[in-house]
């Protein structure tokens, strides 16, 4: 393949990763990492050194343990019970197939589902699926934080050679 079609492939990868870490259909930054690393392919390894590629790989791995942490994190920090953590964790895994209403939804109504299963109060699931869900969105915060840092390393080690 040419390697201006290449760089082409990175560039909408990368661009459509930065989309996905907003938008709930893709995945986005595992695919800004794709096309990082098709980027780093095309000139073997050579403009885009190893070590960036590990040091990208691994805030890619630590925004993917954001994705289902952050929700059950949230909730965790107001006396949740451990089926109200349980329950956000899995709200945010099963609001992903939902689109953005599941996303929004997601931690929320787990959070609360799990806390009343743990036959706790309404008010107390309310508070838990609020903190859940404003896990959930510091959380995606943080990847866009992240997604930006990332790619500041990666053009700052295009830019080097």
């Amino acid at each position: 393949m040419q390697p201006a079609l290449l760089w082409i492939l990175a560039a909408v990868l990368m661009l459509l990763g930065l989309a996905g870490v907003v938008l709930p259909a893709l995945p986005g930054i595992p695919l800004m990492f794709a096309g990082m690393l098709v980027a780093a392919w095309i000139d073997d390894f050579t403009r885009i050194r190893t070590i960036t590629l590990v040091i990208l790989g691994v805030l890619t791995l630590f925004t993917l343990i954001i994705d289902f942490a952050a929700g059950a994190l949230g909730a965790q920090r107001v006396g949740a019970s451990r089926q109200a953590i349980v329950g956000a964790a899995l709200g945010s895994l099963i609001g992903l197939f939902f689109g953005l209403p599941g996303l929004l939804l997601g931690p929320f109504v787990g959070g609360v589902v799990g806390e009343l299963a743990g036959n706790r109060d309404v008010n107390q699931a309310l508070r838990v699926g609020v903190a859940s869900w404003l896990g959930f969105f510091l959380g995606t915060l943080m990847k866009i934080a992240i997604a930006f840092a990332m790619l500041g390393v990666f053009g700052l080690d295009l830019a080097i050679d």
